[in-house]
């Protein structure tokens, strides 16, 4: 690629947080404030059907990373777990941030990995920038060092309003820590370190201090749990003003049994509404923080003149439960709470303001589109179809048209999931979702099929349902069709159950 074109390939900025629920920012979901990620929806598009493949850290990340489904890259479960099936990607599989680096973008990274246990970003062609946790990355100590020099060390600060799981939820010795006030200010936040670091980055490209189009990855800790907020976003959700959702009424009847095995083992079995509002106003308040650092950034651009140059990708690895379905965190029940994703693109000059895409994507679409973007190919190992006619036809190319011209291949009218186990053990899963139905495949349990339309809460199984054995067929064979199309290594095996089915 020449210098020419080289400079006019867009900058990109992609803002991943970690656990954030599609409806916090949906126009039809509840009253949280977002205005910068309501801002990319008005001045470019905003996804209604965006799923991640897998609702769990370290495999959403790496297929980001690798364009692939999880079985593809073989990061199954969280990297960092002592039952780890894979701690790092193979070094022979081809990650959209290579091949920009080959190509000539300056790449850098703030935050969150979690994508490989002894790799870390700079083993994929990123600058890091500092902002993990040890927890999960253990790369570098730059946020600890942070707060040393602010006077607010990290672990020497003491909470209020904890919430933790277990029998006794003001009691730190009972479970996991789940939400909390904390007291000190917001620029010792970690949310606003990784924006500083971002609008670091975005200077140093404004100076002429980095060379090439840029790429910056934010990756936001947050609003996964534990929800830990200081003022005044601690109280800016009021807990007797949140009303539980339809999903709130789950029985678990006629359900795969580990779904009531998750409450116990997540340690909410007798958590009632008023702490799940606790719970739930503290999640709110973190995804507001996180928004207004983002605000912040865009305003970076703006000021440093940027902005119509650099393509802003907004995005979560998956959702988080929450209170809804009365579950905590996620695990392996394939809801929309911890599936669907929000995704917003803004994309000056290309994206029309305050598109819609209903058409069904994968998060890992991103990494096809960023090459796309980038004028890169797409390697032939990617799972992964670009965005970017969607993007250019303001989301109208599900529709197998462009404008009056044929697009070249048509837009799947469903998506694709799986899952396969966490520290609670090894639990195989494969789902397909269209627009009003989803089937969901419990090799050691009930399947699963809901009617969105008509139980959008997703609280009745259909699956024996003599009504709905059409579409219990139509969706097994979608199934089916997806399997083999990405070549599921369970393909030959639940194939064969499936399509002898009832």
């Amino acid at each position: 690629m020449s210098d020419a074109d080289a400079d006019t390939r867009p900058n990109v900025l992609l803002v991943l947080t970690d656990q954030e629920r599609y409806d916090a920012s949906a126009p039809e979901g509840p009253p949280v404030d977002t205005p910068a990620i309501d801002r990319l929806s008005s001045e470019g598009i905003r996804f209604e059907r965006a799923f991640t493949p897998i609702s769990i850290c370290s495999s959403a990340r790496a297929s980001l990373l690798t364009g692939r489904f999880p079985h593809g890259h073989g990061m199954l479960n969280n990297c960092h777990e002592p039952d780890a099936l894979q701690a790092n990607l193979p070094a022979e599989l081809p990650t959209f941030s290579e091949e920009l680096v080959a190509a000539g973008y300056d790449l850098t990274y703030t935050g969150k990995w979690h994508a490989g246990r002894d790799q870390t970003p700079a083993d994929f062609g990123f600058s890091y920038l500092g902002g993990s946790d040890k927890h999960h990355d253990d790369i570098d100590d730059a946020f600890r060092e942070y707060r040393e020099e602010r006077g607010v060390p990290v672990g020497e600060v003491d909470f209020e309003e904890e919430i933790y799981t277990g029998d006794d939820p003001r009691n730190a010795d009972e479970g996991t820590f789940v939400a909390a006030k904390t007291p000190v200010d917001v620029e010792d936040t970690r949310a606003y370190f990784l924006a500083e670091r971002t609008i670091d980055a975005i200077e140093s490209h404004a100076d002429g201090d980095r060379d090439g189009p840029f790429f910056h990855r934010a990756d936001f800790y947050g609003p996964h749990h534990p929800y830990v907020v200081p003022e005044p976003y601690a109280s800016l959700y009021d807990p007797d003003e949140i009303d539980p959702p339809e999903s709130y009424a789950e029985t678990s009847d006629g359900k795969p049994q580990v779904h009531e095995n998750y409450l116990a083992y997540r340690g909410v079995t007798d958590f009632d509404w008023e702490l799940w509002a606790e719970a739930l106003a503290k999640y709110w308040g973190f995804i507001t923080l996180i928004d207004h650092q983002l605000e912040r950034i865009l305003k970076t651009l703006e000021n440093r003149g940027l902005a119509d140059d650099t393509v802003v990708i907004h995005a979560s690895d998956h959702g988080d439960f929450a209170g809804s379905h009365r579950q905590f965190n996620k695990g392996p029940l394939m809801y929309d709470d911890t599936y669907r994703i929000p995704l917003q693109v803004r994309w000056p000059g290309v994206v029309e303001s305050g598109s819609v895409c209903e058409a069904p994507v994968h998060l890992h679409d991103l990494a096809a589109t960023f090459l796309e973007m980038g004028g890169v190919d797409v390697p032939e190992s990617f799972d992964a179809r670009s965005l970017v006619p969607l993007l250019e036809a303001g989301g109208d190319a599900v529709d197998n048209t462009v404008d009056g011209d044929a697009v070249s291949e048509a837009w799947s009218d469903s998506t694709f999931a799986q899952y396969h186990g966490d520290e609670f053990g090894l639990y195989s899963q494969r789902m397909v979702r269209t627009g009003r139905y989803k089937y969901v495949y419990n090799g050691p349990d009930i399947d699963e099929l809901y009617d969105l339309e008509a139980d959008p809460a997703e609280l009745q199984n259909l699956i024996d349902h003599p009504e709905y054995e059409a579409v219990r067929r139509e969706m097994r064979e979608r199934l089916v069709d997806w399997m083999k199309e990405t070549e599921d290594p369970n393909r030959v095996w639940v194939t064969d159950v499936l399509e002898n089915a009832s």
